[in-house]
């Protein structure tokens, strides 16, 4: 996709806020702003206008595995994720690429 937008999160939970309250959720890279991520939300999808946009970063979890050597441990790597609310009746086709 981009260097601020990694992927559109698709989920059944995510669909069905998309349909209900026309919010949209991206992967974006660890740095990116928020006037970055609406800025290039309305650069590849020039039909939409974005109102919101809030921002998270997931937490690390501790993940291990037992192996012939031994017990391996390690941590999932941080993600950031932005939910973009758009103006009312706009909407985001992410099958249409396809």
């Amino acid at each position: 996709m981009s260097k601020v937008l990694i992927k559109p999160l698709i989920t059944e939970k995510l669909t069905k806020i998309q349909e209900k309250q026309g919010k949209y959720c991206f992967l974006v890279a660890i740095d990116a702003t928020k006037p970055e991520i609406k800025a290039e939300v309305e650069r590849m999808y020039p039909e939409v206008q974005v109102l919101k946009v809030r921002t998270l970063i997931t937490a690390t979890k501790p993940k291990g595995r037992f192996t012939k050597s031994g017990y391996l441990s390690g941590r999932t790597a941080k993600q950031k994720k932005a939910f973009i609310t758009l103006k009312e009746g706009q909407e985001i086709d992410f099958f249409s690429e396809i």
